[in-house]
């Protein structure tokens, strides 16, 4: 046994040494290297996702939720009051006269609740298409308060979605929709694109903004129904919202080149998608993304769509101006990237071109295999 023993000790030890010689070999490898450098970006992805997702989305709790206590008298003020010593910063909690200025300021998307005293049994007035989520929590917040009074609680509400869509989250997955489309064809206008002049690229940009408007509201419209009405002006905020985001990423393109997959995700997927109100509103979200939904496209589209929907288009304009304020920083950095495609363009002698266009081409195929949809 011994002699078996040491007979078997070089070839084990020697079988280790080729593995050593195997894995250094390996790391001086351009073909291993080039993939592992490529695993960056889904890694990034992976970790950018994690964050803003369950950052956004994994505990969702109320702040200042906007309610109001309808009574007259000092009955109602103590009311109000104790509800919002029991609810502490959950709640801004302020008291109305009557139900009709409850109702108004509802369909103004200046409350979430209204409790109204008196009622027998008592009544909660809610407008579920600026978003059912936050309904859920207001009657959460007040099916208790109607238990103690030993009333079932009523909940009357004053702006409901289509049947079609019965929680009006499907405007949020249309932003999903348009902004895939969007994205993804950054890769195509910005890289495979790249050798055409700036003005053609935007010219691009222009049609296959329309196009994808144009598919996401047939989507919205007779293929799930998502909206009945208003189909002019839902494929017009499309329209912007989309070639804001495509001027963005043809205009990076010519900068970030093969990080440019890595850019758009984290501008209209990361922080667009967790910020857009979609599923929740900023008053169930924390300082950061509520803050970001505040002024970001996504937010402004969703926002934008439930006002032209269901809310009388109020406050529609503000939001317009904030897709129209986005489409205007895309025409910037499409500018400076045209300004810099040309200072760049004399200095490239033609000796150097062509290994230069074919490495831009290989980077140009990765990324396009970069590219998802999420």
């Amino acid at each position: 046994m011994p002699a078996d023993h040491r007979a078997h000790r070089p070839e084990g030890a020697g079988a280790v040494r080729g593995v050593v010689r195997g894995a250094a070999s390996g790391a001086h490898d351009p073909a291993l290297r080039h993939v592992l450098t490529h695993l960056l970006t889904p890694l990034l992805m992976c970790v950018g996702m994690g964050l803003a997702y369950l950052g956004a989305f994994a505990a969702p709790e109320p702040h200042q939720l906007p309610v109001a206590v309808v009574g007259s008298g000092p009955e109602a003020k103590v009311f109000a009051q104790t509800v919002k010593d029991n609810a502490g910063d959950a709640l801004d909690v302020r008291t109305l006269a009557t139900r009709t200025d409850a109702v108004d300021q509802l369909r103004t998307r200046h409350l979430d609740g209204a409790y109204v005293l008196g009622d027998k049994p008592p009544e909660l007035i809610v407008a579920s298409a600026g978003s059912d989520t936050t309904v859920s929590a207001v009657e959460k917040i007040f099916t208790p308060v109607a238990a103690q009074q030993g009333e079932p609680l009523k909940v009357t509400d004053v702006a409901p979605p289509v049947g079609d869509d019965p929680t009006g989250q499907g405007l949020f997955f249309l932003l999903v929709a348009l902004s895939i489309g969007s994205y993804a064809s950054v890769a195509v206008l910005g890289g495979v694109g790249g050798a055409l002049r700036m003005r053609t690229r935007a010219l691009l940009v222009a049609a296959v903004s329309g196009v994808v408007a144009l598919v996401g509201t047939a989507f919205a419209g007779p293929v799930f129904h998502l909206a009945h009405t208003n189909l002019w002006g839902l494929w017009g905020m499309a329209w912007v919202y989309s070639a804001g985001i495509l001027l963005i990423g043809v205009g990076l393109h010519t900068f970030l080149k093969r990080w440019t997959t890595l850019a758009m995700m984290v501008l209209f997927v990361m922080l667009n998608f967790t910020s857009s109100g979609g599923i929740f509103r900023p008053e169930l979200q924390n300082g950061f993304f509520g803050g970001l939904h505040t002024f970001w496209n996504g937010a402004g589209f969703v926002e934008g769509a439930r006002s032209l929907l269901y809310f009388d288009h109020y406050g529609l304009g503000r939001y317009v101006w904030t897709l129209v304020a986005w489409l205007a920083v895309g025409a910037v950095v499409l500018a400076v990237a045209a300004l810099a495609e040309r200072r760049k363009r004399p200095s490239l002698t033609a000796a150097a071109a062509p290994p230069v266009e074919e490495e831009e081409a290989a980077e140009e195929e990765e990324e396009e295999e970069e590219t998802v949809g999420v």
